[in-house]
């Protein structure tokens, strides 16, 4: 048995996506938390909401079964202003500056210097800075959990933009993170005694870094039994040609995937199925998504208190992003509901699926259309993929068969 450590950006509860508060990071966290206590025991440092009040201390209080204790520091702010700045004065990229805190810093100490810990889990790169300013020998050993290859997303996001005039400023932002991002990755991969990754894929772009890395793949996992078929019934306003796609619709790459469906796929899917109705549903709809609040085809429902319902409603669950990396809990999600996927390869990169087993891949409007409107008229196919996408996600990705390949990394 160990005595571990965690360090985690954001307070990782509730562990669904339940009232559009997790995030795929939150849900990781948890489960990793959950699933390590069963043999470990386990303090967590994390950044905090500093106005969740009660709320936070209810949830403090729900962790208590998995920690022996749990020390919040309030989360820093970054104003555009600084943000800018950064970009011309210092080398570092923005996940590196984002969560500085002198208080966490602090924190840290004063863990370490109690608790002693064997094992410092680092989760995401924006929390690699408490590592590198640690001693080697004198610190614990040093889990860097990289949640996503960080310079590779960007990368993706600056050669997507720049194929669009209108788009050519973020894209210029995201270059100079991809080169800044580039070369601290890599520094803080070959710091760390031992580096995670959430997929093969994000393994090999690590490993382009540092060729000789040694890189554990720990993949997401699913709540088999949270999300399963006939959970909870569909929302009601939906029908059988909904299509549906969930995530943080102030996300990059969400922001860029619902804006694409519903400009460039969803017209076409129309001309063959006059009825479909596309809903985005998250929280948070960014402004770039605006314009889509008057079309009579689309619904971004914001905040709800379950995605599940508007899963299990979906004529055909959607995968359309075009940028980003790791392994989506999204599609796990749907695929744990027994949902038909329709998706990029990028959308489900990652994953080891075959097209037309467990998803059913498209990467340009007219092929996405296509794949969508054969499931919309064919309900016994759309069932069949379903039903081998659950057979899937029950086979590899339970939380339980993923906590030993974590634990294998640990000295």
């Amino acid at each position: 048995m160990a005595r571990i450590l965690i360090l985690t950006p954001q307070f990782p509860y509730p562990p669904h996506a339940l009232t559009g508060r997790s995030q795929g990071t939150t849900i990781r966290n948890f489960n990793l938390i959950a699933g390590l206590s069963e043999r470990h025991t386990v303090d967590l440092l994390t950044f905090a909401d500093p106005d969740a009040g009660a709320d936070l201390e209810r949830d403090t209080a729900l962790l208590a079964p998995y920690c022996r204790r749990v020390v919040t520091v309030p989360a820093p702010v970054r104003t555009l202003q600084t943000r800018a700045l950064d970009l011309a004065r210092t080398p570092l990229p923005d996940m590196a500056l984002r969560l500085e805190s002198q208080q966490m810093h602090a924190a840290l100490a004063g863990i370490l210097d109690e608790a002693r810990p064997d094992i410092l889990q680092v989760e995401g790169i924006e929390m690699a800075p408490y590592a590198l300013r640690l001693e080697r020998g004198t610190r614990p050993f040093v889990v860097f959990d990289d949640h996503n290859a960080e310079y590779l997303l960007q990368k993706r996001t600056c050669l997507t933009d720049a194929r669009r005039p209108r788009r050519w400023v973020a894209a210029a932002y995201s270059l100079v993170q991809w080169q800044k991002l580039t070369a601290y990755e890599r520094r803080v991969c070959r710091d760390a005694d031992r580096v995670v990754a959430v997929s093969e894929a994000d393994r090999a772009a690590l490993q382009t870094l540092l060729p000789d890395l040694a890189v554990t793949v720990v993949p997401n996992g699913v709540d088999l039994a949270f999300y399963r078929p006939g959970v909870v019934p569909s929302e009601p306003e939906l029908h059988e040609d909904a299509l549906v796609f969930t995530g943080k619709m102030d996300y990059r790459p969400n922001v860029d995937a619902v804006a694409w469906f519903a400009g460039d796929v969803l017209p076409l899917i129309r001309q063959q199925r006059p009825g479909a109705h596309f809903w985005a549903v998250g929280q948070q709809p960014h402004a770039r998504l605006s314009a889509l609040a008057g079309r009579d085809d689309v619904t971004l429902t914001g905040r709800v208190p379950d995605v599940r319902p508007y899963i299990a409603g979906a004529g055909v669950y959607v995968v359309p992003l075009r940028i980003g990396g790791g392994t989506r809990l999204k599609v796990l999600e749907a695929m744990a509901m027994g949902q038909a996927l329709v998706s990029t390869r990028l959308g489900c990169d990652g994953f080891d699926f075959t097209d037309g087993r467990e998803v059913r891949f498209a990467d340009t409007p007219e092929a996405f259309a296509e794949a969508v409107t054969g499931l919309l008229r064919d309900p016994d196919a759309a069932a069949a993929l379903g039903r081998a996408a659950r057979a899937y996600a029950e086979a590899n990705y339970g939380w339980e068969a993923i906590i030993p390949r974590l634990e294998a990394v640990y000295p």
